[in-house]
């Protein structure tokens, strides 16, 4: 038990330094001339891409890759993730549809969970708390999903079903559409920036105030935080594509 403890206990005694603007990065950002956040999420792509690495030379040591390991393995815990993502893929935007969907799906849960996660550690500030971060995700977002609309229904059809079913109200659901189109990522960008945000000032604010037992109570429900907005961004974005490469059939039929 007090393996467990002391550590929570001097992170959370060390988490009023890093958020009076230490971090373990910032004079090598500063040397660069780029953000301290932007040079964290350059590091945490690094990490998941070297993550990647040791999971394709693990598996490139087994015989049959459709076993798994006996017992709780690098290679078991990142299949179980695979397993999760693949699950909501087909559930959310279509069993034969999501599967195409699986690697973009994959690496915007797990990249954002970490830019989220990382927060709680000492010395790091969460890259998804800054706007420029997380309206990049929500761009990203955004064009990837278009592009696929445009790539499964063809440009022109796909620009055709903001019109709606109905031609003689499309004067009226086109710009309402395409309005609420691109307002999308901006709510992407805004909700995952915000709750990152509180977390982090409820978090600041209780260590100050007690910065041993408290604090620990507060990083357990920030990293329920951290999962939660990651999964609600990924949601989101599933139900965005599954809407870009699915919608449009439902209208050519009322043509």
């Amino acid at each position: 038990m007090k393996k467990i403890l002391l550590p929570l206990l001097l992170a959370s005694s060390l988490s009023t330094h890093a958020a009076s603007g230490f971090t373990w990065l910032g004079g090598i950002a500063h040397s660069l001339h780029i953000p301290s956040h932007t040079l964290t999420f350059i590091v945490i792509g690094l990490l998941l891409i070297g993550v990647g690495l040791v999971y394709r030379s693990k598996i490139a040591g087994v015989s049959n890759v459709v076993i798994p390991d006996r017992g709780i393995t690098f290679r078991n815990f990142v299949e179980l993730y695979g397993n999760f993502i693949y699950g909501q893929c087909k559930s959310i935007i279509g069993e034969k549809e999501g599967p195409a969907y699986f690697s973009f799906i994959g690496t915007t849960f797990i990249v954002i969970f970490i830019s989220n996660l990382i927060g709680l550690v000492p010395g790091f500030l969460p890259p998804t708390e800054y706007l420029s971060t997380t309206l990049a995700l929500g761009a990203f977002v955004f064009i990837y999903y278009n592009v696929q609309g445009c790539k499964e229904q063809g440009t022109w059809n796909y620009i055709k079903h903001f019109a709606g079913p109905l031609w003689y109200l499309s004067f009226l659901i086109f710009p309402i559409e395409i309005i609420s189109n691109f307002i999308r990522p901006l709510s992407l960008a805004l909700r995952l920036r915000s709750n990152m945000m509180g977390d982090h000032i409820v978090l600041t604010q209780f260590s100050n105030l007690a910065p041993w037992i408290v604090p620990i109570i507060f990083m357990i429900l920030g990293i329920l935080v951290s999962l939660i907005q990651a999964y609600v961004f990924t949601v989101l974005t599933m139900v965005y594509i599954q809407m870009a490469v699915a919608h449009h059939d439902h209208d050519e039929d009322h043509h």
